[in-house]
């Protein structure tokens, strides 16, 4: 089983510990981190949703322009683009950059940000309902070789069609995110890579384990699974956890000016929840995920951290790998920095232990 790394393109420099002193959308920025992305060994890159954010697919676009090889990873939200729309939308930009473009499916959770962009159906099974329908239609422009129609509770179309397909046969690669289990049953029927957060050994297995079996009542074959966490690195072991320590004592200090804050409503994510009760039984679990940026935010998003020094932390990876785990999404504290430093040793290392690993059940299984 590959592996491959997703790194995470934020549209200026700002984090939980950096106050965002340009352009909401800074371009000269974007064009750095995407380059050092692409120079640092990452396979792809995330360019995340908002409801007040700049738009994803032209960022995407603009990111594509200037990389050879780095693909993307469009976050998008069903219900606010028709999804035959969409499908054209990605189905062109896949065509311009020969296969690079891939689809993050966020349903999304916050009945706040939502209602944002005028999305006011609150339920949210039906929002996942919703979702699965969007993705039969997209898929259906993606691949049919006719006009289709199309009967549903949430979309209607009649002899829908798109002369223009995706270069990647099948529609454009597909990842899922959610932790509830409407989220489940739609990856099970539609993801090619379902997402999770950083979670435990233990979560990890239980999610994964509900995948295949949604997977499986839909005749479909196992996705793949991608984890997001926050690596935190250092010579050693103790300077990695001073290191922590001086990160969320930043965190906790600027949270009124960066905005990573417990929203006034709480969260309706089954994700969040996850990482919250995950935070419950500790500050540090398993070997080394730290949990406490995920609880200072509210798990606003990927907020736990694997701390330790590149080799310990690749130690990690090769175990979520053992779990089934074969894409790692990783973004630092200091995004341009971090991404840099991850290329350095991280991904190289955990590439080759990752490579060792399944070389040594080769020979075992001869």
């Amino acid at each position: 089983m590959s592996i491959e790394f997703i790194g995470y393109i934020t549209n200026n420099n700002s984090s939980e510990t950096i106050v965002r002193s340009g352009p909401v959308l800074d371009p000269t920025y974007i064009e750095t981190v995407a380059k050092a992305h692409e120079n640092a060994g990452f396979d792809r890159a995330l360019l995340a949703f908002h409801s007040t954010t700049p738009d994803g697919l032209q960022v995407a676009q603009h990111v594509l322009q200037i990389t050879k090889t780095l693909k993307v990873m469009i976050a998008q939200r069903p219900g606010f683009t028709a999804p035959t729309l969409l499908a054209r939308q990605l189905a062109t930009l896949d065509q311009f950059y020969n296969g690079r473009v891939s689809l993050h499916v966020i349903t999304g959770g916050n009945a706040i940000e939502l209602r944002q962009d005028g999305n006011t159906l609150d339920d949210k099974d039906e929002r996942y309902a919703r979702t699965s329908e969007f993705l039969d239609v997209v898929r259906l422009e993606w691949t049919s070789e006719k006009p289709f129609d199309y009967a549903g509770k949430y979309y209607k179309v009649e002899k829908g069609f798109s002369q223009v397909k995706p270069v990647q046969k099948g529609g454009v690669y597909t990842f899922v995110g959610g932790g509830s289990d409407a989220a489940i049953e739609v990856a099970g029927k539609h993801a090619d890579t379902f997402a999770l957060w950083g979670e435990s050994y233990a979560q990890v297995r239980d999610v994964t384990a509900r995948v295949r079996a949604a997977a499986a009542r839909h005749g479909r074959p196992t996705p793949r699974f991608s984890l997001s966490v926050r690596p935190i690195l250092a010579d050693t072991e103790e300077n990695a956890w001073k290191k922590a320590d001086a990160i969320l004592e930043r965190a906790t200090a600027l949270q009124d000016k960066t905005g990573y804050r417990k929203p006034a409503d709480g969260h309706a994510t089954g994700g969040a929840r996850r990482l919250l009760a995950l935070a419950e039984q500790g500050t540090r679990i398993d070997k080394r995920l730290w949990t406490e940026i995920a609880k200072l935010t509210g798990a606003n998003s990927n907020t736990t951290a694997l701390v330790g020094t590149p080799e310990q932390v690749a130690e990690v990876f090769g175990d979520y790998y053992d779990l089934g785990i074969s894409h790692f999404l990783i973004r630092g504290f200091d995004p341009l920095i971090d991404a840099i430093e991850y290329g350095r040793e991280l991904i190289p290392l955990t590439r080759k232990l990752i490579a060792e690993r399944q070389a040594a059940k080769g020979k075992a299984a001869e």
